[in-house]
């Protein structure tokens, strides 16, 4: 089964008419997306938009083979002028199924906000699923009969979608995911690119055909992932938006709670409010028995009040605890620590400070944590295959391919 993809963008567009946004400005050339469509087999339309005509030419097709046009949405304003030669097109009730001359059976399925989303399987068995912009499926059964050979869908805008339809194995280890309806919400380029292949997905330029059900090497998702940044740099969030696609996740709180600090129940809740309902949160620095037991991927928020704790713990503060016993202690327990970050079977994404390139602490004491934080870092980095650095809310990748299997 051959699909072109007629457009890849949100339904406004990329760029939008009118929008003055850095991402419109950089949205030209092969950046530039038309509002997304899927033509399947040159016999199946699935959403009709401006230029339909035109885009299939360009990617070496025609339409006048098309016997159905379907809408996965609501379009706003005028009715599109229906090409010439065209069938009318139509949505198919929930759960219905359509069988089109050409062979192919389409299926409705019922999404959780307004729309209508289509399985579609081949003459010869291949199966694809579309989605359209804004929804994810409803109603899922407890495991899906066999996972889809492609997912076509709203990755960046809805990656519960990916995470509803991998916690019922629609989407597994073969199936490639491919992006779609991108917006202005969407870095471009590069950036792009490594966050979708976090979550197994990539994006495609309009005009591109797939074969579905052909092996393609999908991204393959690092086991373990360092974000380093300063203060309020953005790396939580690039922290969490590497996990978004996974239907469970453990988010690590080592900062724990802070009884009568209301700024810090603040920053608490805010995390909280950004993070998937799904996700599980466990109060702890116990990092090493976490990263030691079987489970879903480990999203550790931070390192930094992890040493806090460690250092709490043997005394490190005080300088002569420090020089007797302290430092053997706190090497005892960092060793312990990478030891479980290199041995671990789970997924793992740790957020981490970026100390020591500002002002020189005033105290010893201060000092020292600079000190241990920097080794920490460069000790977990060394075990990670992926390292980024988060500046002002733009990713540095210091290592691994930002879209690439690892």
């Amino acid at each position: 089964m051959e699909l072109t993809l007629l457009g890849t963008g949100a339904p406004d567009g990329l760029p939008r008419p009118e929008c003055p946004c850095a991402a419109c400005a950089s949205a030209r050339g092969v950046r530039a997306r038309a509002a997304t469509a899927l033509l399947v087999d040159d016999a199946l339309l699935l959403d009709l938009t401006p230029g339909a005509v035109l885009a299939a030419a360009r990617a070496g097709h025609s339409l006048t083979a098309v016997r159905q046009v379907l809408l996965t949405h609501p379009h706003d304003g005028p009715a599109l002028e229906l090409p010439a030669g065209l069938p009318s097109a139509g949505r198919v009730p929930d759960g219905q199924v359509l069988t089109l001359i050409s062979g192919h059976r389409v299926r409705a399925v019922a999404m959780d906000a307004p729309g209508t989303g289509y399985e579609v399987t081949s003459p010869e068995g291949e199966r694809l699923l579309y989605l359209p912009p804004g929804a994810a499926p409803s109603g899922l059964a407890d495991r899906a009969a066999e996972p889809y050979d492609m997912v076509v869908g709203d990755v960046i805008g809805r990656p519960d979608a990916v995470a509803r339809l991998r916690a019922v194995e629609a989407i597994g280890p073969t199936t490639e995911v491919i992006a779609v309806h991108l917006d202005h919400d969407a870095a471009p380029g590069v950036a792009l690119d490594r966050r979708l292949a976090a979550s197994g997905a990539r994006a495609v330029p309009d005009g591109t055909t797939l074969v579905v059900g052909e092996y393609h090497a999908v991204p393959d998702v690092p086991r373990r992932t360092l974000v380093t940044g300063g203060a309020r740099s953005g790396k939580s969030l690039e922290a969490e938006q590497r996990l978004e696609t996974f239907p469970e996740v453990v988010y690590v709180a080592t900062g724990g709670g802070r009884d009568g600090d209301a700024e810090w129940a603040a920053r608490v809740g805010l995390h909280r409010e950004r993070r998937p309902a799904a996700w599980r949160t466990e109060e702890t620095c116990e990092l090493a028995e976490l990263l030691a037991a079987d489970g879903p991927p480990l999203l550790i928020d931070c390192l930094a009040l992890w040493l806090t704790d460690a250092m709490d713990r043997v005394g490190a503060w005080d300088d002569a605890t420090w020089a007797g016993s302290g430092e053997e202690a706190l090497r005892a327990r960092v060793a312990e620590l990478v030891r479980a970050v290199r041995g671990t079977r789970r997924t793992v994404v740790a957020v981490t400070n970026e100390v020591g390139s500002g002002v020189v602490p005033a105290t010893a004491s201060g000092r020292r944590f600079r000190d241990e934080l920097g080794r920490l870092n460069a000790a977990f980095a060394a075990e990670c295959e992926h390292v980024l650095m988060v500046v002002a809310g733009q990713v540095l990748v210091l290592r691994g391919d930002p879209g690439a299997p690892v």
